[in-house]
């Protein structure tokens, strides 16, 4: 595996992919990276019982313990490193060492359950950090527009609210692509359109 940029006068920046529990990271992170996609997962055992809420994703048999890992090219001259959050309350310790350094976070949401999503939310607007709120379509779940989350969520109306399809590639680089302008445009004092 060859994990060093291809042209040396591209320029490479870190995403944060993160949310809660069971909502994609780790598929979004494997679907739109172009390398072998690092994962650090375990299988979900009975010694979680207690600790993870299964019983709205019961056919989840693995949970990421540490990070997700992948890189996307987006243009010739820019390179995408993805870290993707463990989403269980007990990992979250590890959420301030994986945003050192990176220039925006993708949230995704999975809008069976919006509950999971607020503290991911929370996370990035006290860390100052821009991110993007994408609902990741599950097969079966209701649709709700952007609108209509962004109020639930209370989230502010400068805050990009897109949906994507965690397992579909376009899809998740898409959401990067938008991650990536709005962050530049945050952190260059832009005004960023929602």
């Amino acid at each position: 595996m060859d994990y060093a940029p291809s042209n040396r006068n591209s320029a490479s920046t870190k995403i944060v992919v993160a949310g809660g529990f069971g909502v994609g990271k780790t598929t979004f992170v494997g679907a739109v990276s172009e390398i072998d996609p690092l994962r650090t997962e375990a299988l979900v055992t009975n010694e979680s019982e207690g600790q993870d809420d299964i019983s709205k994703v019961q056919q989840k048999h693995t949970t990421t313990v540490a990070m997700d890992f992948g890189r996307i090219t987006l243009a010739e001259n820019l390179i995408l490193y993805l870290f993707g959050t463990p989403g269980q309350r007990r990992f979250w310790f590890m959420w301030d060492d994986l945003v050192k350094g990176a220039i925006g976070a993708v949230v995704l949401v999975d809008v069976r359950r919006l509950d999971d999503s607020f503290a991911a939310v929370d996370y990035f607007e006290a860390k100052g950090l821009p991110f993007i709120v994408a609902l990741n379509q599950f097969d079966g779940s209701q649709e709700f527009g952007a609108d209509d989350i962004r109020e639930a969520l209370a989230i502010p109306s400068h805050i990009p609210v897109i949906e994507v399809d965690a397992r579909e590639r376009e899809s998740a680089k898409q959401a990067l692509v938008r991650i990536t302008e709005f962050a530049l445009t945050q952190l260059t004092g832009v005004k960023a359109s929602a």
